[in-house]
């Protein structure tokens, strides 16, 4: 088995050393374990003399002696910025999961069932991606740490007796725009050279290409050899890692079906990857394989022989044509693949693999290859699946089978835009935004039970806070950015967490915190109430057409600005009341209620029956008229009417002389929370077109935009999974914390549907049948909890256990 094999390969029983690899469970406070580590012994250790803060890629390793297989064998480990430990040849994991250096995260192993009596080998790769880094990683320098438990485990503690070699074979590529011109923050392509590489780095003895030395500490630049041991946040320290533990489980890590070749230059390529197959000596070939859907995780290509080829290998979202358009998704004729690139050198050796350090993401792969005076075989092409591991607890079928496959596609981008953050997209960007985040949250809590990653991004968005109070609007992240809007989302998160969660500590630590954010705003706020022009980015939504958005009057006032800020107080005030200062929450209200009449007094335009967008009457948006709903600006006997209105206009549609912005894929999720707020959820199922459409154009996962668009796979247009759960089947909290539970279905033309979704106590499930002029309903509640369906006005009290319910069917119009 080479090194690069053993170090991805995802064999059944280094996934059983992986599975037993976490055994320290999440706790409340600062989102650490129980038995956190306060006293370190274990030293950093970097390369003697290799660039530091410059990219590069490290083996490291020992070998420890044991008498006897120990029964556990447990180990902190952390690097920076990556590593993947080996344990005589089995992958155990990799990490540190990202954070920053005041919040730097180590992983805990139980290394045992990888041991034996006699010497073990103990082996890392370690990688700095220096100037390429993803956005997304945060770094000092290149460094490692292990940590044994105890005395016994101490052997394995790193110091000056371990060895490192670094990888001469193995380098990053300079990003490049490979013809596109789309903001990129993720990470480079890699190259390895197989006549460089050193593919017997992890035993216990030296090749002929290794380069290995001992290990010294990473603070090469202090007389004080104290500087190298590790310490946790809250200690003093020269060194730069304040170190915690991660309390999210490793990533997903398995095989799945590599996809078939839908094109290629290569006779027999077709059998490809099921068998192997030649490319001749002095040829160029191309083999473009389709999985069919889009995925995330590591691809590993064995080759044989061909000494002297080039491998390139190409992943894309979609193909694309000659005017860099998409189209269809299942289009391959005259298209080409445009996007990330890693390369392979061979150096001629038998069964050599290729597999990238990070992840990747593609529908389409592409092995371009040109052979020299050797042929070259194609061994087989594998890929491993790797993401946050969420189970689906939640489901929905219905009588519409789009519907369900709506649902399919919306919960796959959930999966590939989570590891251990959130992320926008895992090609393009792979950032944990606050207003993305805050609808995979409700997704994981409500789909997959788990809050885990939520409580994550909780924690990481509260740490990105500047001095003058706002949140950064992504983190974590090497360049700072701030969109004000998005810090009053992380406010809007943190309600969203006290109504689904019962376990509440982090509100208690967190909500306090909010009241820097909410006066950076409060003095940023006009005489009358409106809030003034906001430095910084004030990224809303990106209306197709309209520039200038959010629109605003010549004194800087919008509307929808100054509503978007009385959501956030209305939710703090509640927040305050349950977990802070109630003066706070009066004053709140207070504020809140001021502005919100200073909206409706100079925006409401009667004619209309509509907010316009600024003081000055002269356009109009769904989204100034959502808010208008949300906070109860527009008074609730127009509420339903302005919802009709808005949900009736249509791409161009112009009031005026202004054309109407619309909502995008993103912020139709709040327009459904306010079909939601109005109880006319009836309407909700024909908003759902687009969705359609995404399923036409041949799309697997939802994108940032309609088309033309960047993203194939954003997070943020997943929020129909969501919506099917609490919106058609009706299912949401009664109160925080998910006591009680409310059920307002609103099925619109469905003849039935069946819909579960988890709850703190069990399980939800409502059953819906349309029975000519009848709807019967089904529903099973959790033992001990109560709720209540409501249905045309009425509301039915539910006990907990199976019932049915009979009653006279809705109209399905709006």
């Amino acid at each position: 088995m080479t090194g690069r094999y053993a170090l991805r390969c995802a064999v059944l029983g280094a996934l059983a050393v992986l599975a037993g690899g976490r055994s320290l469970a999440a706790a409340e406070g600062r989102g650490q374990s129980p038995d956190d580590r306060t006293q370190w012994t274990a030293e950093w250790i970097t390369h003697p003399t290799a660039p530091l803060r410059e990219a590069g890629i490290f083996h490291f390793r020992t070998v420890i002696h044991l008498d006897a297989k120990p029964e556990h064998f447990q180990v902190e480990v952390s690097a920076d910025s990556r590593f993947a430990l080996l344990v005589n040849g089995s992958r155990i994991g990799e990490g540190p999961a990202k954070g920053d250096l005041q919040h730097w995260r180590y992983e805990t192993f139980d290394l045992a069932p990888a041991l034996h009596a006699g010497e073990n080998t103990v082996a890392a790769t370690v990688w700095n991606f220096g100037d390429y880094a993803p956005l997304a990683v945060i770094s000092d320098r290149t460094a490692f740490l292990i940590q044994g438990d105890g005395a016994a485990e101490s052997v394995a503690n790193t110091n000056s007796t371990w060895q490192v070699e670094e990888e001469a074979g193995e380098s990053f590529i300079p990003r490049v725009g490979n013809g596109f011109m789309f903001y990129w923050a993720a990470d480079p392509g890699e190259r390895l050279d197989g006549r460089l590489y050193d593919w017997d780095w992890f035993q216990p003895a030296s090749s002929s290409s290794s380069r290995w030395m001992a290990a010294a500490g990473a603070m090469r630049g202090t007389i004080y050899p104290s500087d190298n041991i590790a310490v946790s946040t809250g200690r003093e320290s020269h060194n730069r890692w304040f170190l915690i533990p991660d309390n999210l489980p490793q990533m997903e890590f398995r095989e799945v079906g590599a996809g078939k070749v839908v094109r290629s230059n290569l006779q027999g390529a077709e059998c490809f990857p099921t068998k192997p197959v030649m490319v001749p000596a002095n040829t160029t070939v191309e083999i473009l394989l389709d999985h069919s859907t889009m995925v995330s995780g590591f691809p590993e290509l064995e080759v044989s022989g061909g000494s002297g080829a080039e491998i390139d290998i190409g992943y894309t979202e979609a193909l694309y044509d000659e005017q860099q358009r998409r189209g269809n998704r299942n289009e391959v004729a005259n298209r080409k693949v445009k996007g990330l690139f890693d390369q392979f050198l061979p150096d001629g050796g038998s069964a050599r693999h290729f597999t990238p350090l990070w992840p990747r993401t593609w529908r389409y792969l592409q092995l371009h290859v040109k052979t020299a005076d050797s042929p070259l075989n194609l061994e087989g092409l594998r890929v491993y699946f790797s993401a946050y591991p969420f189970e689906q607890r939640a489901t929905f079928s219905s009588s519409d089978p789009d519907l369900g496959k709506i649902w399919d596609i919306c919960w796959r981008t959930a999966r590939l835009d989570a590891r251990e953050t959130y992320m926008d997209t895992p090609f393009w960007e792979q950032l944990q935004y606050v207003d993305d985040t805050r609808i995979q949250s409700l997704i994981s809590y409500t789909v997959a039970d788990d809050d885990r990653l939520a409580r994550q991004a909780l924690h990481a968005f509260d740490q990105s806070r500047v001095p003058e109070g706002l949140t950064q609007s992504r983190y974590p992240s090497l360049l700072q950015q701030f969109i004000p809007n998005f810090s009053l989302s992380y406010i809007d998160m943190l309600h969203d967490y006290w109504m689904y969660r019962r376990d509440q500590t982090i509100l208690r630590e967190l909500v306090p915190r909010t009241r820097p954010i909410l006066q950076w705003f409060f003095e940023r706020q006009l005489e009358d109430g409106f809030l003034e022009k906001l430095p910084y980015w004030n990224a809303i939504d990106a209306p197709r057409g309209i520039r200038g958005f959010p629109r605003t009057d010549s004194k800087g006032r919008s509307a929808l600005v100054t509503l978007l800020f009385v959501d956030a107080l209305q939710n703090a005030a509640e927040l305050e009341d349950a977990f802070g200062d109630k003066s706070l929450s009066s004053r709140y209200r207070t504020i809140a209620a001021k502005a919100a009449k200073a909206v409706y007094d100079t925006c409401w335009d009667q004619r209309q029956g509509l907010l316009a967008d600024s003081p000055d009457r002269d356009s109009y948006s769904q989204h100034t008229n959502i808010y208008g709903i949300l906070t109860d600006a527009i008074p609730l006997k127009d509420q339903l009417d302005v919802m009709k209105k808005i949900v009736g206009f249509k791409q161009g549609d112009k009031l005026g002389t202004s054309a109407v912005a619309m909502v995008s894929y993103h912020y139709q999720f709040y327009l459904s929370r306010a079909i939601d707020k109005v109880d006319a959820g009836q309407a909700y199922l024909g908003t759902l077109e687009p969705w359609r459409k995404m399923l036409d154009a041949g799309l697997t996962t939802t994108p940032e935009y309609a088309d033309p668009t960047r993203s194939d796979t954003h997070a943020w247009s997943a929020h129909p999974i969501y919506d099917l759960l609490t919106i058609v089947a009706g299912i949401r909290p009664a109160a925080p914390g998910f006591a009680g539970i409310r059920i307002s279905p609103h099925p619109g033309d469905l003849q039935s549907f069946d819909a579960a979704m988890p709850h703190p106590d069990g399980t939800i499930r409502v059953r819906y049948r349309r029975r000519a002029e009848r709807a019967q309903f089904d529903v099973d509640l959790p033992a001990g909890v109560t709720g209540a369906l409501y249905w045309k006005g009425q509301e039915h009290p539910l006990h907990g256990g199976n019932q049915t319910l009979s009653l006279e069917a809705a109209s399905s119009a709006f």
